[in-house]
């Protein structure tokens, strides 16, 4: 058995459901401990929502050796239906020539990798010209307000300078290696609140339905251009999650209309500039309404530099493979770490079962990420060199 696919079985056999990290981070934080890592645990959050975070950290030899950190999260989603898993979820299970388990590809086997490239990297270079971090959570998958956002101030305010970063995330389609991502789309959401006035069904001139109201102005927004992307993003999307109206009686004239919505948005346009053309729709339309948003998440992208390079040719080195440069996808937390470095990646195995029943990682996946990771380390450590 492979170093990575035993402490990968390891990390998937502790029931680390968001928040909890179930000592994964322990077991992590021993073996870094042990090649020269001084390991901090960070806490954050309430008591009824603790989360645990580890910064590790090796100084590199020289006065200012750049710093790799390689990040993740330790928490899983939970199971789902037990009962409809082929084995127990955490008892990791080799079968096929796959690792089932939950966290197999979101994200253990990273994290498993992320350890056994930099044990085998310092193996062969015991005092690099490269300093490496290792910055886990257990807060991912839950609400992500006491994980990575909150280590990154705590790293800002100790005055830690992050060079590059490698966040573990599972962005393969087909084969590990295939995509990588060098960016992600902002997240803005809204609930709409269209007024009308209550009536019955029988007199609607006595009446202003709120769904009639609103229907011309959501027509408009859903056909509306918001930008035209750029380079590196396609356009901003808009899209109506839920709508809500009326009282359940089929007699009744529906006195206001809840909408939630959610932008998907590139670098081309800024938070404020898409509330602003929302806004001026419900404006021209003579709507009267109420309005709430939440800005989930600012978008961010990492031009072609030293670390795409250095990733693109540790895949093509590893496996033979033209990787995809994509910037599809949700939100991760490379949207905080993309605050404190200039330069942030993603890569990680496929993650066609992520989240899924019966989640799992073809065993042919998990030796070339780690050797992936290790290419990293060399590459980057080689142009670090005086």
């Amino acid at each position: 058995m492979s170093a990575t696919l035993a402490l990968t079985e390891r990390l998937i056999a502790q029931a680390s459901v968001t928040p909890a990290d179930a000592r994964c981070q322990p077991i992590i934080a021993q073996r870094l401990a042990a090649i020269g890592f001084e390991c901090r645990h960070l806490p954050f959050g309430p008591d009824t929502w603790r989360v645990s975070n580890l910064w590790a950290k090796r100084q590199g030899a020289g006065a200012r050796a750049p710093l790799l950190v390689f990040a993740g999260h330790t928490d899983v989603v939970p199971t789902g239906p037990v009962e409809q898993w082929t084995s127990d979820p955490f008892v990791p299970t080799l079968r096929d020539g796959r690792l089932y388990g939950r966290g197999a590809s979101d994200m253990k086997t990273s994290l498993a990798a992320f350890v056994v490239a930099i044990e085998n990297f310092l193996a062969d270079r015991p005092e690099p010209h490269l300093s490496i971090g290792l910055l886990l959570t257990s807060d991912e998958e839950g609400p992500a307000r006491d994980g990575t956002r909150q280590v990154c101030n705590w790293l800002q305010n100790h005055g830690e300078q992050v060079d590059y970063c490698v966040v573990g995330e599972p962005t393969a389609v087909a084969r590990t290696g295939d995509t990588i991502k060098n960016g992600r789309r902002g997240s803005l959401s809204g609930r709409l609140t269209v007024h009308g006035q209550q009536g019955h069904v029988a007199y609607p001139q006595l009446a202003r339905n709120a769904v009639h109201l609103a229907a011309p102005a959501l027509a408009e927004l859903a056909a509306t251009r918001w930008d035209e992307g750029n380079a590196f993003f396609p356009p901003t999307t808009w899209q109506v999650s839920n709508m809500h109206a009326g009282t359940g009686a089929g007699n009744v004239i529906p006195g206001s209309a809840v909408v939630d919505f959610n932008f998907r948005f590139s670098t081309a346009s800024t938070p404020a500039q898409l509330q602003q053309r929302l806004q001026q729709v419900l404006e021209r339309h003579g709507l009267q309404t109420s309005l709430q948003w939440n800005l989930g998440a600012e978008p961010f992208v990492t031009e072609p530099g030293a670390l795409v390079r250095a990733a693109t040719a540790a895949i093509r080195d590893e496996t033979g493979l033209e990787t995809t440069v994509s910037t599809t996808g949700g939100t991760s937390d490379a949207r905080f770490l993309a605050r404190i470095c200039p330069q942030v990646v993603e890569l990680g195995p496929p993650n066609a079962s992520i989240h899924q029943i019966d989640e799992h990682i073809a065993l042919a996946d998990i030796e070339p990420l780690t050797n992936i990771y290790r290419r990293i380390l060399e590459t980057l450590e080689a142009q670090a060199r005086p």
